[in-house]
């Protein structure tokens, strides 16, 4: 092994303990399942493993955040189509089961409307805030922010989406 992979294993091993436990968080929070949710935080991990060259790392918890969100639901969406129940979350199985495209397009330009100049960083406040139920305290520190610049950012993006409807 030459010291450019041994550099690129030790960043990434750096990138797996500062973000599992965030990745871990949004699988339990979608699989229910804690033993599950293990098993999906590697697979993601090991995506993104995989794909190191091609990805830009430079923001990770968004990427960890979206690969995470999408594996899980394409397991919901497995086990719902061999006939496994795995939550009681009414609205998580409505989402893994979207099938009408025009919904999902016009869902995907709304969004697009409203995040088109905020960070991406944003987004995931949003998720974590909105979606997942995490304090302002907690949303901060899973994206490095302060508390206010948090607040600030989740304000702002209130305004833009009554700005939508």
């Amino acid at each position: 092994m030459n010291k450019q992979n041994i550099a690129e294993r030790e960043a990434f091993s750096k990138l797996y303990e500062a973000y599992a436990p965030m990745v871990y968080r949004r699988c339990t929070f979608m699989l229910k399942d804690e033993a599950e949710a293990g098993d999906m935080m590697q697979d993601v991990f090991l995506r993104i493993f995989s794909r190191r060259d091609s990805l830009d790392l430079s923001a990770p918890s968004s990427l960890l955040w979206n690969t995470a969100t999408r594996l899980c639901l394409n397991r919901i969406r497995d086990n719902i189509r061999h006939g496994v129940h795995v939550t009681n979350d009414d609205l998580l199985l409505q989402i893994a089961s979207v099938r009408d495209e025009f919904d999902d397009y016009e869902a995907k330009g709304v969004l697009a409307r409203i995040f088109a100049k905020e960070p991406e960083s944003t987004r995931t406040m949003a998720v974590l805030h909105y979606v997942d139920g995490m304090t302002l305290e907690e949303t901060a520190e899973a994206v490095g922010l302060s508390v206010s610049g948090v607040r600030k950012r989740l304000r702002s993006l209130k305004s833009k989406v009554k700005e939508v409807k």
